[in-house]
């Protein structure tokens, strides 16, 4: 597996870190890592200084940012090709992701150098618009430390969602050999105020039984597109159907029955119509720490795991 990890020596970074360490028996055998450092240093400096000493400062602000990553790979046996590029941090990170054609980009969800605050905001929102590699977000200051994973994957019933099952169903031992998969889709409230209404004006009287019924096929519906790929892959997966708001009702199941990740299509235009990261992805990333992978649609699965 080909993975691109932009660090800049946060803690959030550190994050990124700690996660690929915690799974290296899980990357395969030799998992093909590289280390991005971008640095952007201010607009004067480089108006007072020469080029020369500007590089010398990239440079060594660079190995700082190096060497505690170093210790902790070679504690855990592994290795990364590391890089330093200047630049605006989204595009360059975006460059590099066609350039190194990851499998994966993990990235920390803030970062504290010259573009502090940007992780969640500009730059993750940035290299998402400009490239189709899944991402790892991490939310959280810590990684789960355990080697099997509790993963959600969210869909709903589009292609992106279906995007995402296949990622997962694909790259099973990324989440742990005894990783457990629950598939969650959303339903609309039958109940609500504008379903009666629409059925009152065709003349229909609808029972809770109809409710129930229309709520299951919906449901039926989004997992038929993705029960033959997990089969395929000889997947077992927990369906779990949940009714109501997807922003509330995902953000609300992650945090009560405490998902270690959560996967997500980018968009999604059946029950939501989505911005670059989606309504639902940022909603839950704003009312918690779980990491979130973002599946594009169009990823393609990895080779020579």
């Amino acid at each position: 597996m080909k993975i691109l990890l932009p660090v800049d020596g946060s803690v959030y970074s550190r994050s990124a870190i700690d996660f690929v360490a915690t799974r290296a028996s899980l990357l395969g055998k030799h998992p093909d890592i590289e280390l991005l450092n971008v640095q952007t240093p201010p607009t004067f400096l480089q108006k007072l200084f020469s080029r020369e000493t500007l590089d010398e400062h990239t440079a060594k602000e660079a190995e700082n940012t190096f060497i505690p990553i170093r210790k902790i790979f070679k504690s855990e046996g592994m290795t990364a090709r590391e890089k330093v590029k200047v630049g605006v941090p989204a595009d360059t990170i975006a460059e590099e992701a066609a350039e190194f054609q990851p499998d994966l980009i993990i990235m920390g969800s803030r970062g504290l150098s010259a573009y502090q605050g940007l992780f969640m905001g500009s730059v993750t929102t940035g290299v998402l618009a400009q490239t189709t590699t899944p991402m790892l977000i991490l939310r959280g200051k810590e990684t789960p430390a355990k080697e099997d994973l509790t993963v959600g994957i969210a869909i709903d019933g589009s292609t992106y969602g279906v995007a995402a099952a296949r990622y997962v169903a694909e790259n099973p031992d990324l989440f742990g050999p005894g990783a457990e998969f629950q598939v969650i889709n959303v339903v609309s409230d039958m109940r609500d105020a504008k379903y009666s209404v629409i059925a009152a004006v065709d003349g229909k009287q609808l029972s809770d039984d109809d409710f129930e019924r229309l709520e299951k096929e919906d449901f039926e519906a989004a997992m038929n597109q993705v029960r033959p790929i997990f089969k395929e892959n000889g997947l077992k997966v927990k369906e779990v159907m949940l009714t109501g708001d997807p922003r509330d009702e995902i953000s609300d199941y992650v945090e009560d029955k405490h998902l270690d990740l959560l996967v997500m299509g980018s968009h999604g235009y059946t029950n939501f119509k989505s911005a670059v990261m989606g309504s639902v992805a940022t909603h839950v990333a704003a009312e918690g720490n779980v990491p979130l992978l973002i599946i594009r649609e169009g990823s393609d699965a990895p080779q020579g795991v």
